[in-house]
């Protein structure tokens, strides 16, 4: 899932500052432990202990984010837009699930990546995830909110 990261040009010279440096084939990983917190279970009565298809998502835009944060100027941060993923398997509580994201295409305003999370050597989910460049000070201006103190994951 990780060939090497090749730079991408941006025909729109505004939107490129803010992309120019996030490159096809930048990967990351989020890995977690599921917890019986993280089970459909726990959201909805009657339903199985075992890995809730929301938390892998949420998982996947988590290694997707962390994939190019680094990469963004100060200012900028990704956000999440679009998801197509498959929940190919369940997990239960005390499996070890690593969700991983690698950039597959870049437009002007936003990231395409691959994403896949696996329970030891078993994919249990696949997909797609777009996440769009925004600039944060226009973004709280824009929607009335502020940024709130930064995830510790």
């Amino acid at each position: 899932m990780a060939p090497d990261p090749v730079r991408h040009k941006i025909e729109n010279e505004e939107d490129m500052n803010a992309l120019d440096n996030v490159m096809i084939g930048l990967t990351a990983e989020k890995t977690v432990t599921v917890t019986s917190d993280m089970t459909i279970g726990h959201f909805v009565a009657q339903m199985p202990q075992v890995y809730a298809t929301p938390m892998m998502i949420l998982h996947m835009e988590m290694a997707s984010g962390s994939a190019i944060a680094t990469h963004l100027p100060a200012g900028f941060v990704s956000v999440g837009m679009d998801v197509k993923v498959r929940h190919l398997a369940a997990t239960p509580v005390g499996r070890v699930v690593r969700a991983l994201s690698r950039v597959v295409k870049i437009d002007p305003k936003s990231v395409v990546f691959e994403v896949e999370a696996w329970d030891g050597d078993r994919k249990i989910g696949d997909g797609t995830h777009r996440r769009g460049i925004v600039n944060v000070t226009d973004f709280e201006q824009r929607f009335g909110v502020r940024q709130l103190a930064a995830s510790p994951n």
